[in-house]
């Protein structure tokens, strides 16, 4: 059997990083050992959000199956998609016949490429239609991942309640602020997520992997 190839998706926790911050609690010198406290938005980073985030009902993050974490994901590459770009059904292509219930879609967009430049990382972003949503909720799919740091334009209010609701009370879950999405090779893989368990969390930042 030949060896998994594994790659990480998901971006370091660093600052200048938007909601997160790092600073010394213990010292070799003072204390012994080296340790930090760190003060983290739950939505820093690459992260996952629970239905709690939008109100839709009271289900947290550490309430969550931690069996959806791990499945199978089709890449859905769209590395010529534009700024503000809606994402509709039509983008999917084949991958719309192939997918079954219980599957994943991700989608390679490049995005990440823009993290450190906010006003488009986070403020020009490509985002999932109302249509598209409710297509994935009537597939019964199980996670979307995408790499901007929301599936909805962040500064339209309406736009992401609605969007985020539509798949929360669908029961998708929500991975965002995905990265190296160039670096998988394959189009179908295995895809491991797993969010900290935090107790009533909304959401929570995630290690990702993409296993082929």
């Amino acid at each position: 059997m030949e060896p998994k190839r594994i790659v990480d998706i998901s971006l370091t926790l660093q600052e200048p990083m938007r909601g997160f911050q790092k600073s010394s609690a213990k010292t070799i010198d003072a204390d012994g050992w080296n340790a930090s406290t760190l003060e983290i938005y739950s939505h820093a980073g690459t992260h996952m959000d629970a239905p709690l985030h939008f109100d839709v009902g009271l289900t947290t993050i550490d309430e969550l199956d931690p069996k959806r974490f791990i499945c199978n994901c089709h890449i859905v590459r769209l590395s010529k998609v534009r700024k503000r770009e809606l994402i509709t059904t039509s983008h999917l292509g084949e991958v719309a016949d192939r997918v079954k219930a219980g599957e994943g879609l991700i989608f390679h967009t490049g995005w990440s490429r823009y993290y450190k430049e906010p006003d488009i990382y986070r403020d020009q972003l490509p985002r999932i239609s109302e249509e598209l949503a409710r297509w994935m909720v009537e597939k019964r799919i199980n996670i979307v991942g995408v790499e901007p740091p929301s599936i909805a334009d962040v500064n339209n209010i309406q736009e992401l309640q609605t969007i985020h609701r539509i798949l929360m009370e669908g029961d998708v879950l929500i991975l965002e602020g995905l990265c190296n999405l160039e670096r998988v090779i394959l189009d179908y893989v295995e895809l491991l997520a797993l969010p900290l368990k935090i107790g009533q969390g909304d959401g929570a930042p995630v290690r990702a992997l993409i296993v082929e």
